[in-house]
């Protein structure tokens, strides 16, 4: 269930919001060592600004400068000064925030299935248990709901949380 609350939180890291968050740039994969690899092994990513990512590579010859700004995705006007990277990330639109704000139930409903799908494997775990009384497993049960509640809300937290910082202006 743990694991299903961190899954979470890294899906909605990955969903812009009004600021910039390094974890943006998660899913662009650059040429380098004999294959793709994610952006953050070959180069610094950081966010000075609020609006703002830079992306300083490691290696000077490194292939983030020739064609790695080309991936970073649509919306995303990055400009190269020297070593540096610059990505400014454009203001959400009222009607973008909007989408955006309908996307993040979906990524929420996603966790709270994981969770739920956690807990069903619990419980048959307790009921194929053979050396514990009626009682006890009955009481585990209650536990294992318990912990199903405490998740379920962690994540509602974390949802109403990303809408929230979606449609701060």
């Amino acid at each position: 269930m743990h694991k299903a609350v961190e899954s979470t939180k890294r899906e909605f890291t990955s969903i812009r919001s009004g600021k910039a968050s390094t974890s943006l740039l998660d899913i662009v994969r650059v040429e380098a060592y004999g294959g793709l690899v994610p952006l953050n092994q070959v180069a610094m990513v950081a966010a000075p600004e609020p609006r703002l990512l830079t992306v300083q590579p490691f290696d000077k010859s490194s292939p983030c400068h020739r064609e790695g700004h080309q991936r970073f995705g649509a919306g995303l006007n990055p400009a190269a000064q020297g070593n540096l990277i610059r990505v400014p990330l454009p203001a959400l639109s009222e009607e973008r925030r909007r989408d955006l704000v309908k996307v993040v139930p979906q990524a929420g409903e996603e966790g709270r299935i994981a969770v739920r799908h956690a807990r069903t494997d619990a419980l048959s775990k307790v009921k194929k248990l053979e050396k514990i009384s009626e009682d006890d497993k009955r009481h585990a049960e209650k536990e294992i709901q318990k912990l199903t509640d405490d998740h379920i809300r962690q994540i509602d937290g974390l949802l109403h949380a990303k809408e929230a910082e979606i449609m701060e202006v």
